[in-house]
């Protein structure tokens, strides 16, 4: 039996009959409508007093049938067929209206929102009049034709003085067009083919114009300022993200923000929001909205089902640019590990391709058998990959008691992601490290020998720099747990040389971010000398505060060779503290 959407209540079996034969309504392809659906759906409309939507594809077939204004009956966005920037969905609606008037502004949202190829809106009279046997009678007055229509074409109307309504998301509009009343006779006369292949005609002209990369994600961002937020990290977090989603290998489009007192907890930011950002993706062609913050399994579930493209937040993003990086055997192991850990909680309702039904007598099915296969082989995974990591321990542990041994005294190179610590490492030890301005671009420890002078005898002496991997604000726990074996690089090292990026406008922020990564390691680090890289790209003012608050630090760059030979000296010194100290 074909479903009726929308609000049901209190209507007639008959009624709904009536609603249900709509669906074995068929328009020819060339037509929008014609004058007897028309009349029919204005008739049913008139006997149940409230408004009606039919919803068509191309071929003229009725898909859908609800009860309620085209903003409450529309499709889901996950139910819809799948569109470009450049495409419309390949839907019209036919609504009735029992109030003489345009369509209003929650219509053409929801006409954006599915991007159909058109909305026409019935305006019916004659309501309250009876007809022979019983029931209210009615008949279409006029008529109003509504489509999207690009930028380009909202320029020339207004050029020509005529009008286009904006439908915002928010640095972004999207224009539709609405006729003049028109009566029945005339609307049944529109070409619809040509319509719909003028519009996508020119949809697509704007779309290549754009010069969109086919390989490359189309991203939104996301972010939520709560009362908990500072403004200025705000900013700095929202930036940062940008970073990641272009060293991901995405594009970002457009940052969306809101300013809530707390989380939503269904969908973190308000249902308002969700729907501009839903608006807006559709109107930027994005296919990836990324969120600032860690997203829990039904709200990515329930952001994707009123959004319709997928949805991922901070941490997938960063596990998705380790995978990228790890190039040995160690970090490809680490890596999946903290996939598999990130991902076994959220295996749970997670998409349509589990089918779940629920849990209980009565709900279990073929979904959860699927749900508890997938649980058990990850979690069978997860013990073997942790069992070689904690081989890979065993190994790293025996490495530096040799060292230790050999009386070689070690430091471990720590600081927040691309603030030159493999750049310094191939500049002091003539390493060959891979170095880009991204983050994260090196992701696998790698251990130099390194000389420097001896602070009694002035002789030169060797000591083990280890390039560790770069720290983030907010290290996801599943990267810590999974990379323990490589941390511990640092826990074990005699001593750390702390180098922070005095370019960046967040360098104090960066500071603490890793002196809070280093506080939760499960051994006390040794201690630390702060290095200030990139002093070639900082004005005296900010030379000036570094030098104030951090007295003891020393301040070099990598790139150009500034300091070099001062940092000699102050590691020796540090190196000389740490082994007397142990």
């Amino acid at each position: 039996m074909e479903t009726i959407f929308g609000n049901l209540q209190g209507l007639k079996s008959s009624q709904l009959k009536q609603l249900q034969r709509l669906y074995h309504q068929r328009i020819p392809g060339d037509r929008i409508t014609t004058p007897e659906f028309s009349q029919r759906l204005a008739a049913i409309s008139t006997e149940i007093n409230q408004p009606v939507c039919a919803y068509l594809n191309r071929r003229g077939q009725v898909i859908r049938v609800g009860v309620g204004t085209p903003r409450q009956t529309q499709i889901p966005p996950l139910e819809l067929p799948r569109y470009g920037a450049e495409r419309l969905s390949g839907i019209r609606c036919i609504a009735t209206n029992l109030k003489p008037e345009p369509p209003n502004d929650a219509a053409l949202t929801a006409m954006a929102l599915q991007r159909l190829d058109a909305l026409v809106v019935l305006n019916i009279t004659g309501s309250g009049f009876q007809r022979r046997g019983g029931g209210a009678t009615g008949y279409v007055k006029e008529t109003y034709l509504a489509h999207l229509i690009s930028n380009t074409k909202q320029l020339a109307l207004t050029q020509h003085g005529l009008n286009a309504t904006g439908i915002n998301a928010q640095d972004s509009t999207l224009y539709s067009s609405v006729s003049p009343p028109l009566s029945l006779d005339m609307l049944a006369q529109e070409d619809f083919i040509e319509l719909v292949e003028g519009l996508e005609a020119e949809f697509q002209r704007e779309f290549i114009a754009q010069e969109v990369d086919a390989d490359h994600d189309r991203v939104l961002i996301v972010g939520l300022f709560t009362e908990r937020t500072n403004p200025q990290q705000f900013q700095d977090t929202l930036a940062e993200l940008a970073r990641l989603v272009d060293t991901a290998g995405g594009d970002v489009l457009q940052t969306v923000q809101q300013k809530r007192s707390r989380v939503h907890p269904q969908t973190v930011v308000g249902e308002g929001k969700v729907q501009e950002i839903a608006l807006t993706a559709q109107t930027l062609g994005a296919n990836l909205v990324v969120f600032d913050r860690d997203l829990s399994p039904s709200q990515v579930r329930n952001l994707e089902a009123q959004i319709g493209v997928r949805v991922v937040d901070r941490t997938e993003v960063i596990l998705d640019i380790f995978a990228q990086r790890a190039q040995s055997r160690a970090g490809k192991l680490q890596v999946e590990l903290a996939q598999l850990e990130y991902m076994l909680p959220r295996l749970t309702g997670r998409g349509q391709a589990m089918s779940r039904l629920g849990g209980g007598i009565g709900t279990r099915g073929p979904g959860e058998t699927k749900l508890e296969t997938e649980r058990r082989g990850i979690g069978k995974r997860i013990s073997r990959l942790q069992q070689e990591v904690t081989q890979l321990q065993a190994h790293r542990s025996r490495l530096r008691q040799q060292r230790q041994h050999r009386e070689v005294p070690s430091v471990a190179l720590v600081g927040y992601t691309n603030a030159g610590k493999s750049t310094l490492l191939n500049t002091l030890t003539n390493a060959e490290v891979y170095t880009a301005d991204q983050l994260f671009a090196t992701l696998d420890p790698t251990t130099r020998r390194l000389v420097i002078p001896h602070i009694d005898t002035n002789e030169p002496q060797a000591v083990l720099i280890t390039d560790t991997v770069g720290f983030i604000h907010e290290l996801p726990a599943s990267l810590m747990d999974a990379f323990r074996a490589t941390l511990e690089e640092v826990t074990e090292a005699d001593a750390l040389l702390h180098l922070v990026d005095l370019s960046h406008p967040a360098w104090l922020s960066h500071i603490r971010s890793v002196r809070e990564i280093l506080a939760q390691m499960p051994v006390t680090p040794g201690p630390a000398l702060v290095a200030f890289n990139k002093i070639d790209q900082v004005d005296s003012e900010t030379l000036a505060l570094a030098q104030e608050e951090f007295p003891l630090a020393v301040f070099i760059s990598a790139s150009q060779r500034l300091g070099l030979e001062t940092l000699r000296q102050r590691l020796a010194h540090l190196i000389q503290y740490a082994v007397d100290s142990r």
